[in-house]
Formats: C-alpha cells, sequence, structure tokens
C-alpha cells in the first residue's frame, strides 16, 4: 500500500490549465502504481481548462464546489452541463471537453486516467 497524504501531495503543470492548480495523488512520481494515475485540480473561481479531447478515457469526480463541463456531442453540436459534489462524468477518447469554474468558491475535481 502506498499513501499520499493530501497536504503532502506534489503540483504538475498541465497544458491548456488556467487559474487553477493540480496536484498527483498516486501513480507517475506521486506512487508505484503503473496501469493508472489519479490527480486533483484545484479551480480558483475563473478556472478552467482549454477545450481539447484526449487520446485516453478520463473519469473525473467533482468533491467540492461546482464546475460547469462543456463537451461536443457525437454529432459535433456543444452541450454543457454543471457538475456539483459527488457528480461524475467519463469522456471517451478524442472526446472534447472543457471544464470551468463559473463560481466565486473554489472546485475540487478528482481525475482517473490510465498511465501513458
Amino acid at each position: 500500500m502506498h499513501i499520499t497524504r493530501f497536504n503532502e501531495a506534489k503540483t504538475y503543470i498541465a497544458p491548456n490549465h488556467d487559474n487553477m492548480t493540480c496536484l498527483r495523488l498516486q501513480g507517475k512520481e506521486a506512487s508505484p502504481c503503473e496501469q493508472m494515475w489519479m490527480g486533483m485540480s484545484v479551480y480558483e473561481p475563473g478556472g478552467q481548462t482549454g477545450f481539447d479531447g484526449s487520446d485516453v478515457e478520463k473519469i473525473y469526480l467533482v468533491i467540492e464546489g461546482e464546475i460547469t463541463v462543456y463537451f461536443e456531442l457525437d454529432d459535433g453540436t456543444k452541450s454543457e452541463a454543471v457538475l456539483r459534489p459527488n457528480d461524475s462524468c467519463v469522456f471517451l477518447r478524442g472526446q472534447k471537453r472543457q471544464f470551468k469554474n463559473l463560481s466565486n468558491q473554489i472546485a475540487k475535481v478528482v481525475l482517473i486516467m490510465a498511465s501513458n
């Protein structure tokens, strides 16, 4: 077993992420886990990601605050949803999405994805 204490988690830089802090909780350099990794994004008010797709599936779980998710449907149309604590979503390979904190409070979102 490997424990990462939240107050000891290391930050990392993610491209197209603005006004937010990304923390590595497990996997990669944070632990010996090889098949997946888990991080937490702390979105300040106004924090956001770019509108991008990924080459791996990603699972998101909101644990604090509120996040608006903009995403592209299979037919190319755009939609949005608001996620609140304990809400989760998954994006498959290539699905474009963007996360924005439109509130005036911090939002925390856990991310789980395969290591590559």
